[in-house]
């Protein structure tokens, strides 16, 4: 099962006043976008946040799962507790970089 619009739509809502949110459908699934930096990934309708040091004490209750054949674990983010979500994004946004431009096949 794919992610539904309306789930990718609600998971925005939730994080809402974080900065500048968007999405991407990818394979479809989606990643969601705070500054222009890939922050959620969102596979099957749940969240996922990529394991990092920064999150080892906020994140140490979650579970951690594989959001898609041959990725590595991610926590699973309680996207309906929608403070704790901002606060995991506050956490992420100023370690996570805004991935370089793909270079133009042929040139």
């Amino acid at each position: 099962m794919s992610t539904t619009i309306d789930f990718i739509e609600y998971v925005c809502d939730q994080i809402a006043g974080v900065g500048e949110i968007r999405y991407r459908k990818m394979f479809g699934e989606y990643m969601v976008y705070v500054n222009d930096k890939p922050i959620l990934l969102v596979c099957d309708n749940t969240v996922f946040v990529k394991i990092l040091p920064c999150l080892d004490e906020t994140m140490r209750e979650a579970d951690k799962e594989f959001p898609y054949d041959g990725a590595k674990k991610h926590y699973v983010l309680d996207i309906d507790n929608a403070e704790f979500s901002k606060k995991v994004i506050a956490i992420l946004e100023p370690v996570t970089p805004i991935p370089k431009p793909k270079k133009k096949k042929g040139k």
